[in-house]
């Protein structure tokens, strides 16, 4: 995922604040968190059915007498009795075998993306052998997905050498922003944030909608290409955030709460945004790349548009190629998912709410 040299530019203490603080946890109604809620995680750990040691995040360590007279105690009864967020119990051996299993599966060539996954896998694999047992499950259910799916959706919404920006607006200023760029073997060499970008954008006018345009052209001026940008206010993306209803993203989209631009076909398609402009850019790249194949003159006058009949049939594949490859990943993995109606289908946007999305 990411190269060796791969560089995090832009960034103030303040803008390092704002970004990760769009992930905390949150209401689905918008209204501010229960102060008194339960929070911190309580981890315990049993040998032989026997409590060896209890930790509370916050706390630190707890005494055993109380809770070792009731065990064995669920992940759920366990986070109610010590008036915590989460319950983890994890009986003996469980972290050796899946510290073994990772190193089983490692190799060399692995990137940190990769190496990621299949640490997460072999928790999994943990969870289900009944290792380890936690609470509350909000992601349980929810595919993992593999390393080369990951890449094919890179390259279908974001292709090598090309950039993604990300960007987010409050009370006529640039509130955030994020721009990623891949080098020529699809890793990520360059993180940028919104403070490189502030300066070149020069003076807005606090109509967010014309304001994106300035931020994609300083990212461009600073690293390339964009090919996909999104832009929202800081308001409409909390709440789509937490948005479990089918479709929201793709309304939002629609009615420009959210700005896409440009839109890869890879995401116009499960959006329904705009596809024939998306079409007709990967249309474009592809006759860019068979324009010497295919020798279409420049310039053609309609006159002697006959002459490109022969060339149609293998233009049209040339499209099919450039779009197809990771179309279905990227469709599925960032497109507006009902997880109920296919809940094999993994979703970035449905793994987002489920982590962010609190109910008190």
């Amino acid at each position: 995922m990411f190269s060796a040299d791969v560089r995090f530019e832009g960034f103030t203490q303040v803008d390092w604040v704002r970004f990760l603080s769009l992930f905390s946890p949150r209401k689905t109604d918008g209204g501010e968190r229960d102060p008194t809620r339960p929070q911190g995680a309580v981890i315990a750990v049993e040998r032989n059915g026997k409590l060896q040691k209890l930790l509370h995040s916050q706390v630190g360590r707890l005494r055993l007498e109380e809770a070792a007279a009731d065990w064995p105690l669920t992940p759920e009864a366990l986070a109610s009795r010590h008036h915590a967020s989460f319950g983890i119990v994890i009986r003996s051996g469980a972290l050796e075998r899946v510290m073994s299993n990772f190193a089983l599966r490692l190799r060399r060539s692995d990137d940190f993306l990769a190496q990621m996954l299949l640490f997460v896998a072999a928790i999994r694999d943990e969870l289900e052998r009944g290792g380890i047992a936690y609470y509350p499950t909000r992601l349980s259910g929810l595919p993992i997905p593999t390393a080369a799916m990951l890449d094919s959706t890179f390259d279908a919404v974001c292709p090598r050498r090309e950039v993604m920006v990300f960007g987010l607006f409050e009370g006529g200023e640039l509130w955030t922003s994020l721009a990623i760029r891949r080098n020529s073997d699809g890793r990520i060499d360059t993180v940028l944030g919104p403070d490189e970008v502030r300066r070149e954008m020069g003076v807005l006018s606090g109509d967010w909608r014309r304001d994106y345009r300035h931020l994609r052209r300083a990212v461009e001026r600073r690293l390339g290409r964009v090919a996909l940008g999104l832009f929202s206010e800081k308001s409409t993306f909390r709440d789509l955030q937490v948005d479990a209803t089918p479709g929201a993203w793709a309304k939002a989209a629609a009615i420009r709460d959210v700005i896409l631009s440009p839109v890869p076909v890879a995401l116009a398609i499960p959006l329904g945004l705009d596809v024939s402009r998306a079409a007709l850019s990967a249309a474009r790249t592809a006759l860019s790349k068979t324009r010497s194949t295919l020798e279409l003159p420049r310039g053609l006058p309609l006159g002697e548009a006959t002459q490109l009949f022969p060339a149609l049939g293998p233009l049209l594949l040339r499209v099919r190629e450039a779009v197809q490859p990771g179309l279905e990943m990227a469709s599925v993995m960032l497109g507006d998912v009902d997880a109920e109606a296919d809940p094999q289908a993994f979703s970035l946007l449905e793994l987002v709410r489920r982590l962010v999305a609190r109910d008190r």
